[in-house]
């Protein structure tokens, strides 16, 4: 008996489901208590933690993983568990009170960027953690932008790591305004950082409690990670708080004017809200009587409408917050419901959206997919209109982490997986196959990041050579971030970073059992167009033989570099491509018909811009348009794919080389006053550049953005942290000596800028690095650069 409770406490599965039967059994499914949501943050500010919290509060799990100890449920690959960090993004269905939580943990890393890419393309809410003690870090506006860039509508910002020294409600939303992230954050609750008043006289940080600002009540909790709840008086006296909170606690004078402010900025968003505080009585305590369930709905709509971004605090390692954050996660994200749809119907046919694509070495190919409209059953047969073919859903899976449950339907709005898919891939749309146009029900794409770094994939022998290719060809498939070619006879993998590469190459090893060894990991460079004749007609045709017959092909090209503040397609590497009709051009593979004419075109296009004559760099910050095009009749349109990359390319061998481009970095580094000249020279000395210099001291700033929030923001006081107070002139002290230097540098000269920081700062030196994207050398650098790949 008691080998059975062990097993089943320790089981990934919810109880509900670890039953014999092979299928979940059918339930009512009600959109409208679904939430797609993804944790999104910076590496390291605890969103693996914050999701073993949420599993353990929602009786999923009967006690916690650590990152630490990589017990997680979500990091379960050996790679993850072994670094303490999460690689790949994991799906859950949680359920908690009367919603369902289709709950994605991704990665902070910057060389994952692809799985937050695919996750914030599915997900119609997002909880973005922050580092209560750092404030907004590089990849936390990354990830920001990557939610703007795919419309994620609502989202909720929570402030962890409320218990570590240093950690600053108040500085964390200054920080939210200073960078932009959204221009009116508002508290929906307050820390509680000790329930001894005297904890706060001598400035000791932590978290015991919190102040419930939409409910008005107080959560405690205990030593042992037990919680309780306490309404709050409307009358806020010392007496009347007795029970809650000893005589002198600073918390009880503030707690009323934090609600007034707390109303009246939301009420800036909601004309019904602002009637109801209107026709209050003019009483001290009038704003304490207005009830949640008059709060809430001017709260949602506020939410749904991003006028506001609702900002939770807590610390996950606790536990502490995490019930609340469930509770608004339900009452704000949005539904599918919420964002726009087809009307559903009984009949109304499937559309899916293929959001990620994996590999099991039981179950095959394993593809994620968000359903937008209808519902999929077992053995349906489905188009997939992206790549005008058809895929037979063999099984249908609800994915728990690393652990999968069989079910019958995925229904409108749920985030599943299908087994038995060949050929989809990422961002595939999958239709009815009696859909009638399936190119206009085509879901926008997901587009991967440019790739940065690259290494050299040498197989062991020859007979391992297409084992290692069709290696790499799984793993293009399953992780978009990779792009794979030949050049001068090597095989060439290319990531998003070294560690990218380095899991890569674990990946290849360990799930696909190739044979080879990894060269050198070197950066990957560009080369943009030479500004010589700016707009060019390029016109040329190109003959061959087909089936013993001469045939023709013509196809005319206009072809110009980007202006300087002109954005590339990511989907063409950072150029831009148009059609005959001057709008932008599918990459390749998203033609809906592959054998369509300009399909064929589009491939010789890539063919080029993969390779420069010049260089054999790829090509970037090019403008290129497809004016027209013809071909022989008798033969095949595939030819316009070999004529538009031989006209193409003639064209760029008779034009001089162009200038070259190379990826630079954002630097964040935070260093001793004493170390600040050192640092300094090294960067320049490396081709960066300073950019800024601060003290991390910022006092005369925040006074600044607190007076300039905006009408109706209400910014927290700085004593609720008392840690970040500044009671002592040794903490002042230190504040003045640490200097910020905000700067760029090229990726190539901070490979191993970890162990250079250290040696210069005595180890007291810290960073933060994020894309930059890339940029032009002079000339001294592209002579290095071309001895480096031996063009010189």
């Amino acid at each position: 008996m008691l080998l059975l409770r062990t097993l089943r406490s320790r089981s990934f599965l919810p109880y509900s489901l670890r039953t014999g039967s092979r299928f979940v059994s059918t339930v009512r499914h009600d959109p409208s208590k679904l939430r797609n949501l993804a944790v999104v943050a910076h590496i390291d500010s605890g969103k693996t933690t914050l999701t073993e919290s949420i599993l353990l509060k929602s009786e999923y799990l009967s006690e916690s993983g650590s990152v630490d100890t990589g017990s997680t449920t979500t990091d379960f690959l050996p790679a993850e568990r072994e670094r303490g960090i999460t690689i790949q993004s994991a799906s859950i269905p949680v359920k908690w009170k009367d919603w369902t939580f289709n709950l994605i943990d991704t990665p902070g890393h910057a060389d994952f960027g692809m799985e937050v890419e695919s996750a914030s393309r599915v997900v119609d809410g997002a909880v973005v953690l922050l580092d209560s003690v750092e404030g907004v870090e590089a990849q936390t506006k990354g990830v920001w932008g990557q939610l703007n860039r795919y419309g994620v509508p609502t989202r909720i910002m929570f402030m962890n790591k409320l218990d570590r020294p240093g950690a600053s409600f108040h500085s964390s939303m200054l920080s939210l305004l200073s960078h932009g992230i959204h221009p009116r954050p508002t508290a929906l609750t307050l820390p509680i950082a000790s329930f001894n008043p005297d904890n706060y006289a001598r400035a000791e940080p932590g978290i015991e409690g919190l102040v419930d600002l939409v409910k008005w009540e107080i959560w405690r909790w205990k030593a042992d990670g037990t919680s309780s709840r306490h309404a709050l008086p409307t009358d806020i006296t010392e007496e009347s708080m007795a029970d809650i909170f000893p005589a002198s606690h600073p918390i009880v004078h503030h707690l009323l004017p934090a609600r007034t402010a707390f109303l009246e900025g939301l009420a800036m968003c909601s004309d019904q809200l602002m009637e109801t505080l209107l026709e209050l009585p003019s009483t001290p305590s009038a704003y304490a009587t207005v009830p949640a369930s008059t709060i809430l709905p001017a709260l949602r709509e506020a939410t749904l409408k991003s006028e506001i971004l609702p900002v939770l605090c807590g610390s996950a390692i606790k536990h502490i917050g995490t019930e609340i954050l469930m509770d608004y996660a339900g009452e704000l994200l949005a539904s599918p419901l919420d964002v726009p749809h087809e009307k559903q119907t009984a009949k109304s046919p499937p559309r899916l959206l293929a959001w990620k694509v994996g590999w099991d070495k039981k179950k095959g190919w394993m593809t994620f997919v968000r359903v937008y409209s209808g519902s999929v059953t077992r053995q349906t047969v489905l188009m997939n209109a992206t790549r005008n073919l058809k895929e037979r859903a063999s099984k249908l899976l609800l994915l728990y982490a690393s652990d999968a449950q069989e079910v019958e339907e995925l229904p409108f709005g749920s985030v599943g997986v299908i087994l038995g898919l060949k050929h989809t891939r990422t961002g595939d749309t999958l239709v009815s196959t009696r859909t009638q146009d399936a190119d206009s029900h085509s879901i926008t794409p997901i587009t991967p990041p440019p790739a940065v770094m690259s290494a050299s994939v040498i197989p062991q022998s020859h007979s391992d050579l297409a084992p290692v290719e069709e290696a790499l060809g799984a793993l293009m498939r399953t992780d978009p971030s990779v792009r794979v070619e030949t050049q001068d006879g090597q095989i060439l993998v290319h990531g998003l970073g070294a560690l990218h590469l380095e899991i890569v190459e674990g990946r290849l090893r360990d799930e696909w059992n190739a044979r080879f060894e990894f060269g050198t990991r070197r950066v990957s460079y560009r080369e943009a167009l030479s500004s010589v004749d700016p707009t060019q007609l390029v016109t040329e045709n190109w003959s061959t033989m087909v089936s013993g017959k001469p045939v023709v092909a013509d196809v005319y090209f206009s072809i110009h570099p980007l202006a300087e503040d002109e954005v590339g397609d990511s989907a063409w590497d950072g150029n831009i491509v148009l059609g005959p009709d001057g709008k932008p051009l599918s990459a390749p593979d998203n033609f809906t018909d592959p054998n369509e004419p300009l399909a064929h075109v589009a491939r010789g296009i890539a063919s080029t811009l993969s390779s420069s004559p010049h260089t054999a760099l790829p090509l970037s910050h090019v403008q290129i348009q497809v004016k027209s095009f013809q071909w022989s009749p008798e033969a095949p349109p595939s030819i316009l794919s070999g004529a538009g990359a031989v006209i193409l390319r003639n064209h760029l061998r008779a034009r001089t080389a162009g200038p070259l481009m190379e990826p630079f970095v954002e630097l964040r580094i935070s260093v001793g006053e004493d170390a600040l000249g050192k640092v300094v020279r090294d960067l320049t000395e490396h081709g960066g550049e300073v950019l800024d210099l601060a003290g991390s001291s910022a006092t005369a700033q925040d006074d600044d953005l607190q007076a300039n929030a905006g009408d109706g923001l209400y910014v927290p006081p700085q004593w609720l942290s008392p840690s970040t107070m500044g009671s002592s002139d040794a903490t002042d002290h230190s504040a003045r000596t640490r200097r910020t230097i905000h700067a760029i540098a090229p990726l190539s000269q901070m490979l191993d800028y970890s162990s250079r920081l250290r040696a210069l700062s005595g180890g007291h030196g810290h960073f933060e690095m994020g894309g930059a994207g890339f940029k032009v050398v002079n000339d001294t650098r592209r002579l290095e650069i071309l001895r480096a790949i031996g063009r010189a």
